[in-house]
């Protein structure tokens, strides 16, 4: 059981440091494409240079996942398991995962070529091994896994939560903003998270702009807040954490909650509740302060079209003050393993 957490611990360390140079740089081009093109370089038949910016930004985005998958799986599996791992990944988005199911899918993947490489095979055939039969099988084995075993529960976790959030429109807005709130920063861009904002959508197709500036704020604590609390304490992050408290800021600020997913991989069981806290916080406070939000993505770059700015803002500086003061009160200064690896 040992052996077994430290392969885990090993693995999010590599994932991480393999994915941040993809979050940092992706996440910069998209927040320079919206702060150039605002909401137009949202969509995609735009050519413009600002749009360019960003759909650059965001094919770099796209590829965090796999290439945190890959190398957690690389971690346990070495190289050959960075065909699966990446596969793992490419299936986790696709299937709306998020960053959750890409880790487990590296895992596994890890493991599967682990167990791959045990096989029992004649002499003659083990150069085939690295080649051939280690990247076919691993593959067929994780798309299953991924597509067809996770595949259907995400599904059922996005549409469940979904009905609940819709059926919760009635009720107090404390309870539903803590509920949205800790959804928005739970998963960063998963099921879960896709669940709320697809509520936040469907209420503002019905005229209701309340629940997308809940959306708004929620979503943006996680990467605020990490890049507050490296501003504050610098030696509790290692190095390369610290390079990138500017891209967490910006990407903070343009709602890239992606940002964060590096700590959160690293560290779930610290992040995670601590950004859930703050961006419930964020999303109850916009609720009573009546803010309200017409645009359905953007940040500070759209914060002209909320009916009250300089409310919203008040609700996600609080919200990002709120995580950052609980990652650094729980969070201990990195280890020199936790060095050497960054």
């Amino acid at each position: 059981m040992k052996d077994f957490l430290n392969d885990i611990k090993q693995a999010l360390l590599t994932g991480v440091s393999y994915m941040l140079p993809f979050v940092v740089a992706g996440g910069i081009l998209v927040a320079i494409g919206f702060a150039g093109g605002g909401a137009v370089a949202v969509t995609e038949s735009q050519t413009g240079f600002w749009s360019r910016i960003f759909w650059w930004g965001k094919d770099a985005f796209g590829l965090m996942v796999p290439v945190m998958a890959a190398y957690v799986a690389f971690s346990i599996g070495d190289k050959p398991a960075i065909l699966p791992g990446m596969v793992a990944g490419v299936i986790a988005d696709a299937i709306g995962g998020g960053f959750l199911a890409g880790l487990i899918g590296g895992i596994i993947a890890g493991y599967i070529v682990r167990a791959l490489k045990k096989l029992p095979i004649p002499v003659m055939l083990r150069s085939l091994l690295p080649t051939l039969i280690i990247p076919v099988i691993s593959t067929l084995a994780i798309g299953f896994v991924m597509g067809i075993v996770l595949g259907g529960p995400i599904a059922a976790i996005n549409n469940t939560m979904l009905e609940f959030l819709s059926g919760m429109t009635g009720s107090s807005l404390i309870i539903l903003g803590l509920i949205q709130g800790m959804m928005l920063a739970f998963d960063l861009g998963g099921p879960v998270n896709k669940a709320a904002y697809a509520f936040a959508l469907a209420a503002m197709e019905a005229g209701n702009y309340a629940p997308m500036a809940a959306n708004f704020v929620a979503s943006m604590v996680p990467p605020l807040a990490i890049g507050i609390a490296m501003l504050v304490v610098k030696k509790k992050f290692t190095e390369s954490e610290r390079s990138a408290t500017a891209g967490c800021i910006v990407g903070g600020m343009a709602m890239i909650s992606e940002f964060a997913i590096p700590f959160a991989v690293g560290k779930p069981w610290l992040y995670v509740p601590c950004f859930m806290a703050g961006g419930a916080v964020s999303a109850i406070l916009s609720y009573l302060f009546g803010c309200t939000m017409q645009a359905p993505h953007g940040g500070i770059f759209v914060i002209g079209l909320c009916n009250r700015p300089l409310m919203l803002l008040l609700a996600l500086l609080i919200g990002s003050a709120v995580s950052a003061a609980l990652v650094l009160a729980f969070k201990k200064a990195p280890t020199p393993e936790e060095e050497a690896v960054s």
